[in-house]
């Protein structure tokens, strides 16, 4: 490890452990992939040490990142920790619109077991380049690779390293990495060792190689259409250790793009004017009285309800027509019990249908119910009794006479 990386990472371990919260300053350049990784082991200092000793890593710590007076971060900088027990990874590619501007990102680490936090703030000063935007641009899908793994600076070398000896390219960057999920994919599968997949952009100063033009052959493009890989020469210089899906390799000639300026249309009827910023109502504001919507809300209400409950109680109890009507649903209650008492004592014919079942000798079988029961509830298709009145059918025996 050279001196210099050494000397500024002790003193950077020092400032920590002083619980000094200085500013730590970046210099990414503009067009250029920026990597920051977010290290739990330089604030472990900031946090009581683990009850049981030599377990101090394991201490679950988590980072919320923020640009200064503002909720979140910058358009261009995304944040991603997979859990609580891994590093942090701030990255993105700053654009040269954000050239001289400092960018400061207020860092906060949660300690989720102690529940106490410590703060840092980076500031992020984006330099100018000469060559940017480099002309030439390449977007790569590589299936085997989640974001975090393609941000370390091993694996990101290797895969550039994999591409400059394809392209043969002077100068070779990486612009920009974005995980597949940020397009819209799906989140795979947790069986397989399934990979989100992740998009690589690098930009050369030189024309792509025939390798990458090999993608716009007509037989690969028909290839890809029937859901079938390409056949790239060059593929195998990534396969041992990046599997690309070459149908979804991206081109970019940005010397050829022609850039179209419109002028903006007057805005029509339905679009509002512009009034200028938002300005928000003094602090000073008085008091409101809500008695007089109380009255409104539940007191008329309430007051025209009882009129009318007034009245109509008035009509019914007072009145004569009332009256009347009372007596009448009274008169009708009664006659219905009436008529009710004396169905239960009547006495009918039964029916020739309900006649009673006979045994071989001729006898008639016992009642069932006495004579008091009430008859207008039973069943015509039950097994009946005889009744008075009632005559015996003769039975045929089995020598074909008849006997009565």
């Amino acid at each position: 490890m050279d001196t210099a990386v050494v000397v500024v990472w002790l003193s950077m371990v020092i400032t920590i452990l002083s619980r000094s919260h200085a500013d730590r300053n970046v210099y990414p350049s503009a067009g250029v992939l920026f990597v920051h990784v977010l290290e739990r082991e330089h604030f472990k200092g900031e946090f009581p040490p683990y009850p049981k000793p030599g377990d101090s890593s394991n201490d679950p710590i988590t980072f919320n990142t923020n640009l200064m007076g503002y909720p979140d971060r910058p358009g261009w900088l995304r944040y991603i920790q997979r859990t609580s027990h891994s590093d942090g990874v701030l990255y993105g590619s700053p654009t040269a619109e954000h050239v001289g501007k400092a960018t400061i990102i207020e860092i906060t680490a949660y300690n989720r077991r102690t529940f106490e936090t410590a703060r840092h703030n980076l500031v992020i000063n984006i330099m100018s380049t000469e060559d940017y935007p480099l002309p030439y641009q390449a977007e790569f899908f590589i299936k085997n690779m989640n974001v975090e793994e393609m941000l370390a600076s091993e694996v990101l070398g290797d895969f550039l390293g994999a591409v400059k000896n394809v392209w043969q390219p002077e100068r070779l960057n990486a612009i920009n990495i974005t995980s597949a999920l940020d397009r819209g994919g799906r989140v795979p599968l947790p069986i397989n060792n399934l990979k989100e997949g992740v998009y690589v952009m690098v930009g050369a100063d030189v024309q792509f190689s025939s390798c990458l033009r090999e993608v716009e052959n007509p037989h690969n493009q028909l290839r890809c259409s029937q859901e079938m890989e390409p056949v790239i020469s060059c593929d195998k210089k990534f396969r041992a250790q990046f599997d690309i899906d070459w149908c979804k390799i991206n081109l970019v000639d940005i010397t050829k793009v022609v850039t179209i300026h419109s002028n903006r249309p007057d805005p029509g009827t339905g679009v509002l004017p512009d009034i200028g910023e938002y300005n928000p109502p003094s602090e000073s504001l008085k008091s409101r009285d809500f008695f007089a919507d109380f009255l409104i809300t539940l007191a008329v209400p309430s007051a025209v309800a009882m009129v009318l409950f007034t009245i109509l109680g008035y009509s019914m109890c007072c009145r004569r027509e009332g009256v009347i009507q009372l007596v009448h649903h009274s008169s009708i209650q009664k006659s219905t019990k009436e008529l009710r008492s004396m169905s239960k004592n009547r006495e009918i014919s039964w029916p020739l249908s309900t006649l009673p079942v006979f045994s071989q000798s001729g006898e008639v079988v016992p009642p069932i119910h006495p004579d008091n029961y009430e008859t207008t509830s039973m069943p015509l298709m039950q097994t009946q009794t005889n009744l008075q009145n009632q005559i015996q059918i003769p039975q045929q025996q089995p020598s074909g006479k008849w006997y009565s």
